[in-house]
């Protein structure tokens, strides 16, 4: 009895230490360095409380609530900040949101001022958006059409502290703030292009929730009803917007190149778009680029998924993440007879559209 006795005590001391480096080192991972004003038992406390926070923290009220007018008062406490918020409906806990300021220390940086706020933003974007931005935020452009990997590359220079390989690493999961990409085996796809004016030290978890609730505010009942009513999920709506978002030079093609390849769809054509080629092929030394451009005959035959030229239907995965307008072109498409289309040969970006392969091969250049 004595020996069991000792063996527990045992194991719960060491469970004690464990907790004791484990819920630390678990708050840093996902929220950053503790504030320098946590010291001892309120570092540990802070942590814990970050930590039993978290879901809360990550949702945002509405994703397609509408921006209002906020004023931080001279002279509000964080409390008292954190209390408004609730009831203005900007945030959905007053105590998780303290929390948040507390630990990473934005507590003691609110810069009083008029602010438009949205209960769509998570509750990092609006401590974020409560601070001095001179010192606190940078703006992170993604660019329509940038795979997973070009964000990450883009990330050394942004002045955000998040290491590329972290990134791609925290990329690698579905998103889990997007109810509708059950499908998704990444983030690939659901990261909006978009100017994001962010907290300097987010995590790569952070900007991910960042990028994908974007999606969500943007992904409207009225572009879900248009997937639907073309009779793709919202999952192959993202995947063929990546493919036009790659094959669009222009913005007022867009639809007319959805049209190209519904038309093949519904006809058990291959769907035969370069763009499929270049993600399947990945980074290009010679061209530094991960699209290589322009392919060889060769290119077409990689043996791959991916490869549209061998295998029907949509890819696996979207190639891109495509813009707002790509994901409306998809939901909204062109009505056109047209199965081909090809650059023109003027170097406008622009395409030339044809109904037959006899057509097409006539739009060729000389």
């Amino acid at each position: 009895m004595r020996r069991f006795l000792t063996t527990t005590i045992t194991l719960l001391i060491l469970a004690a230490l464990a907790a004791l480096v484990i819920i630390p080192a678990l708050a840093k991972y996902h929220y950053g360095k503790p504030s320098p004003a946590l010291q001892g038992k309120k570092r540990f406390s802070y942590a814990a409380k970050i930590l039993w926070h978290d879901p809360t923290i990550r949702s945002a009220v509405d994703p397609y609530g509408a921006e209002q007018n906020f004023t931080l008062e001279q002279g509000e406490s964080p409390y008292q900040l954190a209390a408004r918020l609730e009831e203005e409906g900007l945030i959905l806990d007053a105590e998780a949101f303290l929390t948040l300021l507390i630990y990473t220390g934005m507590d003691t940086s609110l810069l009083p001022g008029n602010y438009k706020l949205s209960p769509s933003l998570s509750m990092q974007s609006i401590a974020g958006m409560l601070q001095d931005s001179r010192a606190s935020q940078i703006e992170f452009v993604v660019l329509p059409g940038w795979r997973m990997e070009e964000i990450a590359a883009s990330l050394a220079s942004s002045g955000l502290l998040i290491a590329e390989e972290n990134f791609l690493d925290a990329a690698q999961s579905p998103p889990p703030l997007v109810m509708e990409a059950g499908e998704a085996s990444s983030h690939e796809g659901f990261l909006l292009p978009d100017a994001y004016f962010l907290s300097r030290n987010l995590t790569a978890e952070q900007l991910l929730i960042e990028l994908t609730l974007n999606f969500a505010r943007n992904l409207s009942p009225e572009i879900k009803a248009g997937f639907a009513a073309q009779g793709l999920t919202v999952y192959d709506g993202v995947k063929l917007a990546s493919i036009v978002e790659r094959e669009a030079v222009v913005a007022d093609e867009r639809k007319m190149i959805a049209s190209v390849f519904y038309n093949r769809l519904r006809a058990n054509q291959k769907l035969e778009t370069d763009p499929t080629i270049q993600y399947a092929l990945g980074y290009d030394d010679a061209s530094q680029s991960w699209w290589k451009s322009p392919l060889s005959y060769a290119d077409l035959e990689v043996v791959s998924i991916y490869n549209t030229y061998v295998h029907a239907g949509l890819p696996p995965t979207p190639i891109c993440n495509p813009s707002l307008g790509s994901l409306e072109a998809v939901a909204f498409p062109a009505e056109t007879p047209n199965y081909y289309f090809r650059a023109r040969c003027d170097g406008s970006g622009l395409h030339a559209f044809a109904e037959t392969f006899e057509g097409h091969l006539a739009n060729g250049c000389e």
